[in-house]
């Protein structure tokens, strides 16, 4: 091992992959006490934490399959340039964070030219979802898949996919902003709605006039009703002029912060697909979820293999929280499930009795989600 210790090359495509980067260095570093080197691509956070990056991520960071179509040069060429970055710069392991369509790739190629370099990929790709297949193509280069998600260990070894541990989803690390202090969450009797749009244009376009139907017919069943919009601020536009057909207009907080504030005080939500029903999951707040997709991913809807398109019904197991997809997801359908969480009851106690399970399942007993990757990761460098 180099005396400065070892090499660890990091390839992220996203800013959520960022985010986990950083702070599995800041663990890495902490469990092999500062003896050890990082090199890759990096975003802010990453950054802050000391690393330099081959090339500004936002040149990568694409959503949705027609954008990675219409930008297939451009990311094939970065892509190329990553490999031979890793090649040159000879590191020990290298870690792939998220966004499969990018760093997958890179992986690839890196296993053809380095077989013997250690690949470990951080967040399992949907292969519980879709394409299935994939599971069992990673063995070919990746040694060891670190998933945040339970059930996906499972997947893995179902599908005959790589080796796959369970390390935690990084919410199970933020309980204290998800989950209210005393005194924070009203009475039932002053009922406090979240409502979630997306955090993307299209999931926004799509929803917004039909979340504000919801919201009217909420209203009138509760004249004393609350409702919040976390607004994604580079949507803060689009949804300002969504709003204006609203016949009740929502308070509107923006940033991180707010919006779990918001979720404090929240006792029922009406959300997008997302990430955002595992963060409601967490805090104990019943919902129903919608999602609507444009009519050229309609057609591959048979291709999805799971239960459910909510993480929070994936990880208990079941479908314990309403979904409506495309069609189905209506103001009266929306509504007809949503009210009835806004009072005491039994569709209300099922779901919080539900939810009350996601600790049992996601919590890990003697480490956090960070120091687990760490100790992984640690175990696939040169002793």
């Amino acid at each position: 091992m180099d005396d400065k210790g070892p090499l660890i090359y990091i390839v992220i495509g996203e800013d959520s992959g960022d985010q986990l980067g950083a702070r599995a260095v800041k663990a890495i570093r902490a469990l092999l006490g500062g003896r050890v080197r990082f090199a890759g691509l990096a975003g802010e956070r990453m950054q802050e934490e000391g690393l330099s990056t081959l090339f500004p991520l936002s040149e990568i960071a694409v959503m949705g399959i027609i954008n990675i179509i219409r930008q297939y040069p451009s990311l094939h060429r970065r892509g190329m340039e990553v490999v031979e970055d890793v090649i040159a710069k000879q590191p020990d392991l290298l870690l792939i964070i998220d966004s499969p369509e990018f760093t997958h790739a890179v992986a690839k190629r890196v296993r053809k030219r380095r077989p013997d370099l250690p690949i470990v990929d951080y967040v399992s790709p949907s292969v519980w979802a879709w394409r299935p297949g994939r599971a069992r193509k990673m063995t070919r280069y990746v040694d060891h898949v670190l998933a945040l998600l339970p059930f996906e260990v499972e997947a893995h070894r179902r599908l005959m996919g790589p080796p796959c541990t369970y390390v935690g989803h990084p919410l199970i690390e933020r309980l204290d902003v998800l989950r209210p202090q005393a005194g924070e969450r009203e009475p039932l009797d002053a009922p406090v709605l979240l409502v979630l749009p997306g955090s993307r244009r299209s999931e926004v376009s799509r929803l917004l006039i039909e979340f504000g139907e919801v919201v009217r017919l909420a209203r009138e069943r509760h004249p004393n009703l609350r409702v919040i919009l976390p607004a994604v601020s580079h949507l803060r536009g689009l949804i300002d002029e969504g709003l204006k057909s609203w016949p009740v207009q929502p308070e509107i907080v923006v940033g991180e912060d707010a919006k779990f504030a918001a979720f404090r005080k929240a006792h029922a939500a009406l959300a997008a697909s997302g990430t955002v029903t595992l963060e409601l999951g967490l805090s104990g707040i019943p919902m129903v979820v919608a999602y609507k997709v444009d009519w050229v991913v309609r057609q591959f809807k048979w291709l999805l293999t799971a239960h459910s398109i909510v993480l929070t019904n994936l990880v208990l197991g079941r479908n314990a929280i309403p979904e409506f997809l495309d069609d189905e997801a209506n103001a009266r359908t929306l509504a007809a499930n949503l009210l009835p969480l806004l009072e005491a009851g039994p569709a209300r106690a099922a779901q919080v009795s539900a939810l009350d399970e996601l600790d049992e399942k996601m919590t890990l007993p003697d480490e956090t989600p960070s120091e687990r990757v760490a100790r992984i990761v640690r175990d696939f460098l040169p002793q």
